[in-house]
């Protein structure tokens, strides 16, 4: 099938400026011309697909951190509940819905971070396959982390396990089979947790997870797999540690150097500095008593200036959400964006950020439309370079992937071709 998609502006996300009555043509699911309507008309054989006056036609939105399977409660014992209260099984029907809200809200491809029981692959593989609806995903499975780390938390009782829950390693040989472990499995890439948050010593907000040695060790087996390696950091030197090492892309990282921006910029270094998440600690109700540490002031500071850092020196940002840890699916993705807007980007920017980049980060052929790209397309009643936040309201987008459409208004398409799972 031929489709030609019209509309009053269309934002290629190449970084050209937005085309003026723009037209983009599709075939077989993939994108053939983009350009001006003038020029390209109406091609023979094709259907045409207008939009509302005032519309304007971009590539489907991505969000590069989310934990699918997880509720994105506010409640901190509800959260840490979930992990012995919520089978696997039950977490991986709760991951599809949660897939579905977001794809619902225009974001047709996630990257999930870390699942338990590799739940995240078999949704991957479910929706590929065409069992279930949803965006691309793209899965780590489970993140390596040294034993009582940052996925293997301490505080339950001696006689509880959590089977398969996080995959601990300690040691650069663990670390190397903890690779091999999860690429059997499946993995599209490695999740590492290298460089955490610290609230021990006043004024150091972060500290080392794993030495260099186990960082090495990872990346240069997952390498040699092909896959890629990211991982959850925090800052200063061991986050410089982080990327020295070998980690070719670093989640959160608040506290940023001089010297790590420099070496970041030189070796091709994604950030994804999750705005949203740490927003969230001042969002969130608080129990009785419990006040916010310094951490959260300091990380709240800080990664105003990073982030500014970054951009400056061509540091590629992504946009991450980390959905599934207090910020629910589906009705907060976009907030990302606007984030990235308050903090010194264009909406231009925050648009590819969510979409370009996110994609070749991904290794995805889609988040530009060009030709030999797969048209996943977001139609926007209004105009998001005027006003960012237009992509929150899920009244105001209609969702194709494929060349199909699979959301309007919020709600999903209850029947559509097979082929649009994929």
């Amino acid at each position: 099938m031929r489709q030609i998609f019209l509309a009053d502006k269309v934002i290629d996300c190449t970084g050209a400026a937005a085309i003026e009555k723009g037209a983009v043509l599709v075939e077989k699911g993939r994108i053939v011309a983009v350009g001006r309507q003038a020029d390209m008309g109406v091609p023979d054989g094709a259907v045409m697909v207008e939009t509302r006056p005032g519309s304007t036609l971009m590539p489907g939105l991505i969000d590069s951190h989310v934990h699918i399977v997880y509720s994105g409660s506010e409640n901190a014992a509800v959260a840490r509940a979930e992990q012995t209260d919520t089978s696997y099984p039950a977490m991986a029907l709760r991951a599809a819905a949660h897939a579905q809200l977001a794809l619902a809200s225009g974001f047709t491809a996630l990257r999930d971070m870390h699942a338990p029981g590799g739940v995240a692959i078999d949704l991957r593989n479910a929706i590929a396959r065409g069992d279930v609806v949803g965006p691309r995903l793209s899965a780590c499975g489970r993140g390596l982390t040294v034993t009582g780390g940052h996925m293997d938390l301490p505080g339950y009782a001696d006689h509880v396990s959590l089977d398969g829950f996080a995959h601990p390693c300690d040691g650069p040989d663990e670390f190397l089979k903890g690779v091999r472990v999860e690429a059997r499995r499946g993995a599209d890439f490695i999740k590492l947790n290298t460089a955490v948050g610290s609230r021990k010593v006043p004024g150091v907000y972060w500290r080392p997870e794993m030495n260099p040695a186990e960082i090495r060790a990872a990346c240069d087996e997952a390498h040699a797999q092909g896959l890629y390696v990211a991982s959850h950091t925090s800052g200063g030197p061991p986050l410089t540690a982080t990327v020295a090492n070998g980690v070719d892309c670093v989640e959160h990282a608040h506290w940023i150097d001089d010297e790590c921006i420099d070496l970041m910029a030189e070796r091709g270094t994604f950030l994804v500095p999750t705005l949203l998440v740490n927003e969230r600690n001042f969002e969130v109700e608080l129990a009785p008593g419990q006040t916010l540490s310094d951490w959260a002031y300091s990380s709240r500071d800080a990664k105003w200036v990073s982030l500014e850092k970054a951009r400056k020196a061509g540091v590629k940002i992504g946009a991450g959400t980390d959905a599934g840890f207090m910020v629910p699916h589906g009705t907060m993705h976009w907030r990302e964006l606007a984030l990235l807007v308050q903090g010194g980007f264009t909406e231009m920017e925050a648009i590819i950020a969510a979409t370009r980049v996110n994609a070749e980060l991904m290794s995805l052929p889609v988040g530009v439309l060009a030709a030999g790209k797969l048209a996943d397309l977001l139609v926007v009643d209004g105009d998001p370079l005027a006003d960012i936040s237009i992509l929150g309201d899920a009244s105001r987008l209609t969702v194709f992937k494929d060349g199909f459409k699979v959301a309007e208004g919020g709600t999903l398409i209850s029947s559509f071709p097979a082929e649009v799972a994929a």
